[in-house]
């Protein structure tokens, strides 16, 4: 008999319906207890996430949180008062004292409970998973929900599971010192002083000496401003110099970013692109600008982003691709998973603090835009239109998470034509760094060309010459339109 193709698939499937042990270690869920009985420094030795749940017999639960009682009174924990504790607790039925006393009778040393208290953690994050499966199981035969329903309810608790088993780890000084002076040597070996990723921003890049790993950096400002434009123009100036960018666009498709990226190096006005009114020079410069552009930028259009997919697109990128700084364009778009129930200012906490967890589990900067709330409309003036940390819609924790704040500010929006030195604002952006909480803060200047959507330098007049282009020019007799699918070299 030919089996189906799937038919392990099935068969494995099948399986789970058996009955099996549950991942358990008795001997030592004792060894603990008793540990912590003759020991009054064990308890300290535990980590933070570290609980009742932890134990697979319901009585070395009741152990458990006896003695966690008393240690929280700063009371000593011994097999007197613990016994007492139970029977205050009114569960001496279930734990008698002299199963109590067993417990430290078996143990000679607490010098393992470390170890033997990572063992348990682990064997209680694996009875989680089983039981999240066993829910999803039962939920995928007998609830009539919708299968993204119950893909979400599937993204929520395996994304609720891994945010409890983040432990934060402790390092002596001597260690951290030794790291620190590795680092201060590998920057002072670098001649430019960056020791972050580059934005492609020379007088930005000179205050913040880019955006450095494990940092998240907020991106704000208000509708219009040019938010979108400057993340998108940092994240193609980084791919240029060969360091792999990923960049999360909810608001916009693939094609539609990638169009802002073809105006901006090829100076082509966007509204032609979108019209396609394109000129036999604008094909010209697109032909001879497309090698510059076949960069490692990898664009996701996902739609309602949720943390958990991001953490999963992420890691995949950065273990497939090598890529070593993410954009998310913006932040209040993302979702915390179908299965939270709180305010959606309580949502966008709950985002802000995921992505500066993001940040340090992959080491690698975060980039978040985030736009602000309407208090910039309302006031008067050039300092009245300055934004400001308060402006931060939902804010929540947003501020406090970030490392970085960056707003993007363009006072000729507001009619604004000068600054307070008399210096000309027209066709200029304020890159504002109002929180940087490794280095300074200050404002940067930035020139700003609309029709290409591109910040650049100043100082910078123009791109570089068209280079010479082998690629054959589309003329306007047989314009064709631009190649597609396997014929484009970009790697967007």
């Amino acid at each position: 008999m030919v089996k189906h193709a799937n038919s392990k698939k099935y068969e494995v499937a099948i399986n789970l319906n058996e009955s099996r042990p549950t991942p358990q270690a008795p001997e030592i869920e004792k060894a603990v207890l008793g540990a912590l009985m003759i020991d009054k420094d064990a308890y300290d030795k535990l980590s933070d996430n570290f609980g009742e749940d932890c134990f697979h017999d319901s009585r070395n639960k009741i152990v458990f949180n006896a003695i966690k009682s008393l240690k929280t009174r700063n009371l000593p924990a011994d097999v007197m008062t613990v016994s007492i504790e139970i029977e205050k607790m009114g569960l001496s039925g279930d734990v008698p004292p002299y199963m109590v006393a067993e417990l430290t009778s078996r143990t000679a040393t607490s010098s393992n409970i470390e170890y033997h208290s990572k063992v348990l953690e682990q064997k209680a994050y694996i009875r989680k998973l089983i039981e999240i499966g066993a829910v999803l199981w039962d939920s995928a035969y007998n609830d009539p929900a919708e299968p993204e329903e119950l893909h979400q309810k599937a993204e929520q608790a395996l994304f609720d599971l891994a945010l409890q088993g983040v432990t934060n780890e402790t390092v002596d000084l001597i260690t951290s010192l030794n790291e620190s002076i590795k680092a201060m040597q590998a920057a002072q070996a670098n001649p430019d002083g960056i020791t972050g990723v580059p934005t492609g921003f020379e007088k930005l890049d000179n205050i913040t000496a880019g955006f450095q790993p494990t940092d998240l950096i907020i991106l704000a400002g208000r509708p219009s401003m040019g938010k979108t434009s400057l993340a998108v123009n940092m994240a193609f100036q980084t791919a240029s110099m060969g360091i792999p960018v990923a960049f999360f666009t909810l608001e916009m498709s693939h094609v539609q970013l990638t169009n802002r990226i073809i105006s901006s190096v090829c100076e082509i006005p966007g509204d032609r692109i979108l019209r396609g009114m394109l000129t036999p020079e604008d094909w010209e410069r697109i032909d001879k600008r497309v090698n510059a552009m076949n960069t490692p930028l990898y664009i996701d259009d996902t739609e309602s982003l949720s943390i958990f997919q991001l953490r999963s697109k992420a890691r995949c990128l950065i273990r497939t691709k090598g890529v070593k700084i993410i954009f998310i364009d913006y932040l209040q778009l993302m979702t915390a998973g179908s299965g939270h129930q709180g305010t959606r200012q309580e949502e966008v906490s709950i985002i802000s603090r995921a992505l500066k967890a993001l940040a340090k589990e992959l080491e690698v900067p975060v980039v978040a835009l985030a736009q602000l709330n309407r208090g910039v409309e309302s006031r008067e003036g050039l300092e009245g239109k300055r934004p400001q940390l308060s402006d931060l819609r939902e804010s929540g924790s947003i501020e406090q998470d970030a490392d970085m704040v960056l707003f993007v500010n363009r006072p000729e929006y507001y009619h604004i034509y000068q600054d307070e030195n008399g210096r000309d604002l027209r066709g200029k952006g304020q890159i504002i760094i109002a929180k940087h909480r490794k280095g300074k803060i200050g404002d940067v200047l930035l020139s700003f060309k609309s029709e290409y959507t591109r910040f650049e330098d100043p100082d910078l007049k123009s791109l570089p010459a068209l280079p010479a282009s082998g690629n054959k020019v589309v003329k306007k007799e047989d314009q064709e339109p631009f190649p597609q699918g396997d014929d484009v070299v970009m790697a967007f």
